[in-house]
Formats: structure tokens, sequence, C-alpha cells
């Protein structure tokens, strides 16, 4: 899905984010349990970022992608004792697991268990996240880094980042408590934002999705995911590539975020006069007007140019969670 309405309950889900707490409920994305003694090499070597670096309580975003670095999913990966627990996008969950599975070699001692069903997600979204990770008796998380997590009352993992641009937390917790939990939440102050907002809002951020902004036509510098991926790690699935474009700054394409003036059909094509410079990806309406995601040639320009989508005229803007630098150059 990467259309996206919302209506006025969603719309003070979003107001909140800004200047209070909402709290999402995203247990629909997979789970994957990847356990045994080589689990971290073998991570390390199947996406994007440097998973030898982290210790238990440390965890990252990272891409997988194919082995010409086109892109599958945008995966939080968190580090525990015995395991690495994966969140990945709903319509990825099956993909992912037999993506994964392929290679497992009959030496590699790797375990992946899809532990969707048995465990529930929740963001917890804006700064007033803070005074509800407090109460729930995780204060300690506060301040650490992205991907950074502790375990609290019998399992409960509190984890640092919302998984959009804005300040929060990610609770990942066994299915059955998922109710007492979540009324808990509710009683601190925060306010539910439903799917179509967490849509909307993703949309407005620029956090990519499978199917819409990560599909086989785009590698992760394309998308911006310059934050997920290790330039100094060794070998893994897709390096080469990505390696070289990093080398010849050669990304061709990029994504931004459009100020549409009207709505517009998602897959219409970007133009500038009368030359096509990329595709619309996702689109929303806001309690603003209309806003979009979509690729745009590099050579074209960026921030403040004036395009054509579809029959739509739109204004590209930057969007917070993907980065257009080249890291350390």
């Amino acid at each position: 899905m990467s259309t996206s309405t919302i209506d006025g309950k969603d719309a003070a889900a979003i107001q909140a984010v800004t200047e209070g707490v909402a709290v999402c409920d995203r247990s629909f994305w997979g789970r994957i349990r990847v356990s045994d003694d080589d689990r971290i090499r073998f991570l390390h070597n199947q996406s994007t970022n440097d998973f030898q670096s982290l210790k238990p309580g440390q965890g990252c975003d990272t891409v997988m992608v194919t082995s010409t670095a086109r892109t599958i999913d945008l995966v939080s990966a968190y580090v525990l004792d015995d395991a690495v627990l994966l969140l990945v996008s709903n319509n990825r969950r099956e993909t992912i697991m037999q993506w994964l599975d392929r290679y497992i070699f009959f030496a590699d001692k790797v375990q992946l268990t899809d532990v969707t069903n048995e465990t529930a997600t929740f963001s917890l979204i804006g700064p007033g996240s803070d005074a509800i990770v407090e109460k729930l008796g995780a204060s300690a998380i506060i301040g650490q880094p992205d991907g950074n997590h502790l375990l609290i009352n019998g399992g409960i993992i509190v984890a640092v980042g919302s998984g959009l641009a804005s300040p929060g937390y990610t609770l990942i917790l066994p299915a059955a408590d998922k109710q007492q939990v979540w009324e808990k939440i509710l009683e601190l102050g925060a306010v539910e934002l439903s799917d179509r907002g967490w849509e909307a809002l993703r949309i407005l951020q620029g956090r990519p999705t499978p199917d819409a902004e990560l599909t086989d036509d785009y590698n992760p510098l394309e998308v911006g995911l310059w934050q997920t991926i290790s330039f100094s790690k060794g070998c893994y699935i897709g390096q080469e590539t990505i390696a070289r474009l990093n080398t010849y700054k050669g990304v061709k394409q990029y994504l931004w975020g459009i100020r549409l003036n009207a709505p517009a059909e998602v897959g219409s094509a970007i133009a500038l006069g009368d030359e096509k410079i990329g595709k619309l990806t996702s689109y929303t309406t806001t309690t603003d007007g209309h806003f979009g995601l979509g690729y745009i040639r590099t050579k074209a320009g960026g921030v403040g140019l004036k395009v054509q989508v579809g029959e739509v005229e739109g204004e590209i803007v930057e969007i917070p969670f993907v980065s257009h630098e080249y890291p350390n150059q």
C-alpha cells in the first residue's frame, strides 16, 4: 500500500507525534529470531550494516539486498544475549525467511524462527515518549543511541527508535501481554495512531517501504539509506555494487519528498518540461494538502525544483528519514 488518506483521528495522532506522543500497533510486521553460534557472522554477510561491531543490548537498521544490490527490505535488528531479533516489513516476512534460509550452508550454525505470532510490536512516537518509557520502568534506555535496548518486566524489549524519523521507542513483547501493555500506554497519555496514520507519516518523513520505494529498481544509496551501510566492513551480498557506486559517485537518482497541489496517482511520471526525470512511488493526503515520494534523476536537481507529476504540479522537498550525503567524503 502506497496511497494513504487521513481522518480526524489520525490527524490528532500525527499532531501528537510533533507535540506529545502517539502509539502505533505494528504487531502485523514480521519478527524473525536468528540464533545459534554463527548468527552474528551470518547476518553480517547477508546485509549492509556492520553486525560484528555490535554487542548484546545494541542494534541497527540494515538493508537486505540482492547480489546486484537491489533492495529487498529495510530491517531493524536487535542483538540479544542469545539471538538477534529482526523486525521486518509485514509483506516481506516470508521472503526474508526464505532468502536467509538459502544462504545457510551445511556447516553454518544458524537457526531461523518466525516468532511473529507469539510476539507483538508497538511504536511510541514523539517527544512525550520518554515519559512513558520511564513509567514502564525503562528509564535507563533514555538518551542512548538508536537500536540500543533493554529487557523489562518479564520479557518486554524496549528499544531506542520509533521506526520513523521522529524520536521514540519500539517495544517488542510476548503476545500474551499485548492487551495489558497497550492499555497501560494509552492510560499514560499516548494517542492511538492507526495503520493509515503510520502510512501517512512514513510518506511525509520518507521512510521507504517494500513494493513502493524498496524494489528491484533501486539500490540503498538511491533510497538514501546511508546510515544503514558500512563502507568499511568486508564482503557481503551486493557489496561490490554499493562500493562501486560510492567510489565513483555513481548514484543516478534519489528519493525525495514532493509537495503536490492536488491528488496524484502512484506510478505517475515526474517531468521537468517535456523530459521525464522520475516516478511517483507513494502518495498521501495531509492536514495541509497533498504529498508524495518519488525518485528524481540526480542531474535534474533537488530541493526547490518545480516538477509535473502526471497532470499535477509539485515541488521537491527534503524528507528527514533519508539523506543524500556521501559520508566522510
